[in-house]
């Protein structure tokens, strides 16, 4: 097959823009068989922006060919070829508007997007940027945005399509058939010829995976993994920590030749073995460069291992969990002298479910079009490679999640053992793996669910290592307390009904009536008048979150804002608005009304059930049960949030500024330290908290307050350790704080400050050659400095990338800031923490304000509130401490490794003006701290990163 891969680069993409260069690369089979690039004089200026993009200037245009001359090389070659271009429908565009002008006929050929390809082909794949996408390849892009090196590197990637196919099942290619159409997409037909190649050479195929119900698996049944040890092996370990970890240092520094000794680590391990074996708790804060996943993994299965105990680590973010799985783990199963289980177990919601998905294939249940089959192609590819079903390993674009959301796994709508996938079930899976696993990962959310379920999913244990334990206390609150989105209760209405032919109960509805005996048709009678009412409900709910988004709109306080932008009102039982009964009265109606075709459905569904294997309806009374429950659970959120009664908990209204279907109703608990008490520091052995950043000012008060510990009793079960990092700050980390910079005061101030800050980010950022991290806190003034910055710092070809503004994707945001040679990145809330820039790529951090919280926020408020009835200071009990944690969480972007060195900026004079700005100052980790006047931070910036590298 011959191919045909092309590349415009254009001054614009209006129909008025004309084509200044041409690359075109011919692929037979999948070889590059011939090339024909040209530079193109278009006859217009090219606008500066395409300049700056492409490279590409009047001067190197002014004696190329005229399009005509171009197109009269290009269209022999274009011939019999199947068109193949990275986002295709922009060039195509060009090329048809080319050859209608010269007097050719317009290109009727198949047509081939590689981004289509590469999402469906590879799976996880997080970026389908040209440039990223070559870097995930190991191709080298050597000039992006210039046609001829565009389409050499498509090609090369195009191949990669093609021997990609090559290599997926038959089975998986007659799927992928079905799902996308040859006859209404080029896609499709090439999917088809795929499949004729593939049949070819049916005989010679090497399995590619197992084949189950007409799909591709990777897996085979869990319960058939082989044991990891015998019992005689854990005689094998010493009864001495100190002795076995000196065995496997041994191991180490055979394995790494560069390894060394860290001080901060061995004292780590020791107390957190320590704190096991004398079962204690374990307040542990480690500073960067520790090493502090070893740390805990080394002791924590040590002491599982030689007391039969399961360990269970958790960790705040789903990244941190794969780090260890991917990182960690491998390691210690290479170096332990005994063999040994880790799983990792995620919420359930993370596990696709093969039955849902089996069901969606069946029915081409795409809501979405091509988005949606384009997911369903990427999954079908994504089972034959998968062993985990996790959704990690997925990247979704567009509608993607709401996909995954259709046919992810929950318990509602299980059958298990009764489900023909039950074997191959990769939740059921994961499950098995912790039950059997000697030490399991999960993370901080699953912990409060599996409370929340009366500890039923997650194996029972006793010792726990709480990683990230700074957010412990937020994802306790934010997972104990109760949140009603208008989405979640239009999707389970609409999950039960879309209209008289979709939706789970016209499904069934339609069954039933088919069915023999006059029962089926009694129960369809049944189901279908239950319509009208799912309807009414649907649009009283409407009407309520109308009122309540007026409520929001009207009544909150601009100030109060989210970092995200998001409009809050806070509701109070003894202030209510005076509209509130006649929403009590709409949602009383509601309540009604469900109660009542709930308990209608049960009774229908426990009688359908008797006979929904001889009906062939087995699965989806299963599925109209969950969304049942689902429905119970909402209603019963709503009338708690509703009635305003538990002193206990705060509640809240949060949206959009435009959109009322952006509703939130949320209520969470004031002080969750009882609940951590009872279930978590009393009924566990040992618990071990870690963090980078669990003291204020040397001491661990605060944090200890939060969690409900006390450190003063005489026989106190928690000890608190605070370690060092191995990093000389001192001779790594300039702290400059510009002491005359001017401080926001008001509103009226806000410009001044915003002019001072953003001349002198771009005097700083001349000097590094950007390098340069800025953190706010308020996206509001991100957007405008992002601004004037690019005014200032364009002509010097330094970039800016924004969060919000170029991307809100952090992950996204800090690849290219890596890939880009010179350029600031400005971010928000989400890049104070978890953002790892290592080298050269960062040399400056700018701390714009301190990161207080909003005091006005409905939770820090009520906070605040109940401190004041204990006559404390909120504002020193509460806001400083919250804001030194982040503000040293913030610190830690700037050195990440013992080869760093650079500058951190604070532009908030009130750390030396104000009496609690010491505290910030004096939780950071021993930095060479100094302030001066504005003008001389630059020369002084100079002078620091030029003194003799560390």
């Amino acid at each position: 097959m011959k191919f045909a891969v092309l590349d415009f680069e254009t001054t614009g993409s209006q129909t008025t823009d004309r084509i200044i260069q041409v690359g075109l690369v011919i692929i037979v089979d999948d070889t590059i068989t011939d090339r024909y690039t040209s530079l193109v004089n278009p006859g217009i200026s090219i606008p500066s922006s395409i300049i700056s993009l492409t490279g590409i200037d009047d001067e190197m245009v002014k004696d190329a060919p005229e399009l005509d001359t171009v197109m009269a090389r290009m269209v022999p070659l274009l011939q019999d070829c199947v068109l193949v271009g990275h986002a295709i429908a922009f060039d195509l565009s060009f090329l048809q508007r080319a050859l209608d002008e010269h007097g050719y006929f317009a290109f009727d050929g198949k047509v081939l997007d590689t981004i289509d390809a590469l999402r469906v082909l590879f799976p996880s794949l997080s970026s389908f940027q040209l440039s990223m996408v070559c870097n995930s390849f190991g191709i080298e892009h050597e000039r992006p945005h210039q046609a001829d090196s565009d389409a050499e590197v498509t090609a090369l990637l195009w191949i990669r399509c093609l021997q990609r196919f090559q290599e997926l099942s038959l089975l998986t290619l007659q799927r992928l058939s079905m799902v996308f159409d040859e006859v209404t997409t080029d896609f499709g037909w090439f999917v088809r010829e795929m499949i004729m190649f593939k049949e070819m050479f049916a005989g010679d195929e090497e399995p590619a995976g197992q084949n189950y119900r007409q799909f591709t698996l990777a897996v085979k049944d869990w319960g058939e993994e082989d044991s990891v040890r015998e019992e005689k092996d854990l005689l094998t370990l010493p009864d001495d920590f100190a002795v076995f970890f000196a065995q496997l240092k041994q191991a180490l520094k055979e394995r790494f030749t560069a390894y060394e000794d860290r001080e901060a680590q061995e004292i780590m391990l020791a107390e957190v073995e320590a704190a096991f074996e004398q079962e204690r708790h374990l307040m542990i804060e480690a500073g960067t460069g520790t090493g502090k996943s070893l740390g805990y993994l080394i002791p924590s299965l040590f002491y599982g291992l030689k007391h039969d105990k399961k360990m269970l680590v958790s960790t705040h973010t789903i990244n941190l969990q794969e780090q260890i799985r991917e990182r960690d783990i491998p390691l210690l199963m290479d170096l332990f002298p005994v063999g040994f289980r880790a799983a990792v177990f995620k919420g359930r919601s993370h596990y696709l479910c093969l039955r849902k998905f089996e069901t969606k294939m069946g029915q081409q249940d795409f809501e979405h079009g091509k988005e949606d089959r384009l997911t369903a192609g990427q999954m079908l590819v994504w089972l034959s490679e998968t062993e985990h079903g996790d959704d990690e390993e997925l990247h979704f674009s567009g509608k993607g999640t709401q996909f995954w959301h259709s046919v992810a796994s929950d318990s509602d709508s299980c059958l298990n053992r009764a489900c023909p996938w039950f074997k191959k079930c990769f939740y059921h899976r994961a499950r098995n793996n912790a039950s059997n696993a000697d030490l399991v990962i999960t993370n901080h959310s699953m912990l409060f669910t599996d409370t929340k379920a009366e500890s039923r999913l997650l194996p029972s244990y006793k010792h726990l290592v709480i990683d990230e334990a700074h957010h412990f206390e937020e994802v306790a609150s934010k997972h104990l307390g109760i949140e009603v989105v208008y989405g979640a209760f239009v999707g389970t209405l609409w999950w039960l009904y879309k209209d008289s032919r979709n939706g789970q109960l016209p499904i069934l509805s339609s069954k039933l009536s088919r069915a023999d005996g006059e029962k089926g048709l009694a129960w369809s009678q049944i189901l279908d008048a239950m319509l009208p009412v799912l309807l009414q409900i649907k649009e009283e709910w409407d009407e309520l979150t109308d009122l309540l988004f007026q409520l929001v709109s009207t009544r909150s306080d601009p100030s109060q804002q989210t970092e995200g932008g998001q409009l809050v009102y806070r509701l109070k039982k003894d202030d209510k608005p005076p509209s509130w009964d006649k929403l009590l009265v709409l949602e009383e109606n509601m309540y009604l009304k469900l109660t009542e075709i709930l308990k209608k459905l049960d009774k229908v569904l426990n009688e359908v059930k008797d006979q929904q294997e001889v009906l062939d309806v087995q699965g989806l009374v299963t599925d109209i049960s969950g969304s049942v429950k689902e429905l119970y659970r909402l209603r019963d959120n709503l009338h708690f949030f509703m009635a305003l009664t538990d002193d206990n908990y705060v509640y809240w209204l949060e949206a959009g500024t435009s959109k009322s279907k952006s509703i939130q109703l949320i209520s969470v608990p004031v002080d969750v330290s009882p609940m951590l008490q009872e279930h978590f520091f009393e009924a566990k052995d040992s618990v071990i908290m870690t963090s980078a950043t669990l003291s204020v000012g040397k001491s661990f008060d605060y944090t200890c307050e939060q969690l409900g510990l006390n450190t003063n009793e005489p026989e106190a079960k928690l000890k608190t350790v605070q370690l060092q990092s191995p990093f000389n700050y001192r001779q790594q980390a300039l702290v400059a704080i510009p002491r005359d910079f001017p401080s926001i005061r008001s509103n009226s101030g806000d410009k001044h400050f915003l002019d001072n800050l953003s001349q002198s980010l771009a005097e700083v950022a001349l000097e590094t050659k950007g390098r340069m991290l800025v953190l706010f806190t308020s996206n509001r003034m991100l957007k405008l400095t992002h601004a004037a910055l690019k005014e200032k710092l364009s002509p010097f070809g330094i970039g800016v990338l924004g969060q919000g503004v170029d991307s809100s994707n952090r992950s996204k945001l800090t690849r290219l800031f890596q890939n880009s040679p010179s350029s600031v990145l400005l971010g928000t809330s989400s890049f104070w923490e978890g953002v790892d820039i290592p080298g050269d790529a960062l040399t400056c951090l700018a701390i714009v304000r301190l990161p207080f919280q909003p005091p006005n926020h409905p939770l820090v408020e009520a906070k605040m509130e109940n401190l004041k009835k204990l006559n404390l200071n909120p504002f020193m009990k509460l806001s400083v401490p919250q804001a030194v944690i982040r503000f040293k969480q913030g610190f830690g972007r700037l050195v990440r490794t013992a080869k760093d060195k650079g500058i951190v900026i604070i532009y908030d004079t009130r750390v030396i003006d104000s009496t609690y700005g010491k505290y910030f100052l004096y939780s950071l980790p021993g930095p060479k701290i100094e302030h001066m006047p504005t003008n001389q931070l630059v020369g002084r910036i100079k002078q620091w990163m030029g003194e003799s590298e560390v």
